[in-house]
């Protein structure tokens, strides 16, 4: 059995080299130039109280302040991802709270900005085209003018007209939506981009689970729709006047504009709208026609076919 005195010596020698490592790590921290500032600015602070509060003032100089030492808000190294330490006195107390750092709040800003663009079954690269990107020839300058225009206007307030831009196969028409999508979501305003025929599809499938009134409201009040391929696939007369016809005269009366893109001229899609299964109906499909004028202008684009270079 273990004398008294020799658990004593123990006791004594591991006490003192607690005290030590104590001490080593209150000089460490009292030194340090963020707390030296912060003790400066609060005088009124006893010692009693900063000692008794030495792991708060551990825990505040062993984080990044302000992403001082995060490259981003992925790579935080902070106890509370993106959120940076602040010390404060509260009656006559010290206290430890947290704000959220700059990457936290510019990765808030960036998530909040990709959700103002949403796609139906749109591809990668149209939902990362920018205006920067479009190359100018005579035969875009129409397009590029019209572009130009809409997004000079929207930032100060959205027009009532988007465009219908026609013109033939594989000459950008689809990239067009895309870089005006990312360029409105730096003004904070949403977009809807539909891929015409899935989007036909999309509506047959929703009779399923009941959301498709959800579905054609959420079209109709999205500050600006995108219609991709209007005209590519034999619509129903029902989809024509219930879907797409009530869409836009949602859009029409609240002067919300509407972009799409076609291979065929206005002309021409009224023929192709009026052909159904039922027979040719040329009222009904120039009542579409005239919502598409009432909420977009038409636009003719020209050039070679990129997809093939």
């Amino acid at each position: 059995m273990e004398s008294i005195q020799s658990t004593l010596k123990k006791w004594m020698q591991t006490n003192a080299s607690f005290r030590e490592r104590h001490d080593k790590m209150q000089q460490e921290i009292l030194s340090h130039p963020d707390i030296k500032q912060f003790l400066s600015a609060h005088p009124e602070l006893s010692k009693q109280e900063i000692n008794k509060n030495l792991i708060k003032l551990h825990e505040y100089i062993s984080q990044s302040k302000q992403c001082s030492q995060c490259t981003s808000y992925s790579r935080c190294k902070n106890m509370l991802q993106g959120y940076s330490p602040i010390l404060r006195v509260e009656n006559g107390e010290i206290r430890i709270a947290y704000e959220k750092c700059h990457n936290h709040i510019a990765h808030e800003q960036q998530t909040e900005q990709q959700n103002l663009i949403k796609s139906l079954y749109m591809p990668k690269e149209i939902l990362e085209a920018t205006i920067d990107q479009i190359e100018f020839d005579q035969g875009r300058s129409q397009a590029i003018r019209e572009i130009s225009y809409f997004l000079d206007n929207a930032k100060t307030q959205l027009p009532k007209k988007g465009m219908y831009i026609t013109g033939p196969f594989g000459v950008g028409k689809t990239y067009f939506l895309g870089a005006v999508a990312n360029k409105l979501k730096e003004y904070h305003i949403s977009t809807m981009m539909i891929y015409m025929p899935e989007f036909v599809r999309e509506i047959k499938n929703s009779f399923k689970d009941d959301s498709v009134n959800e579905k054609i409201d959420y079209f109709k009040t999205t500050d600006v729709l995108m219609i991709d391929d209007i005209g590519a696939e034999m619509q129903s007369a029902w989809f024509r006047d219930e879907v797409l016809g009530s869409i836009l005269q949602y859009r029409m009366m609240e002067h919300l504009p509407v972009f799409f893109t076609s291979n065929y001229t206005l002309e021409q899609l009224e023929i192709e709208l009026a052909s159904t299964r039922g027979g040719v109906e040329e009222v009904k499909a120039g009542r579409i026609i005239e919502r598409i004028k009432q909420v977009s202008k038409e636009v003719h684009l020209y050039g070679e076919n990129r997809r093939e270079s």
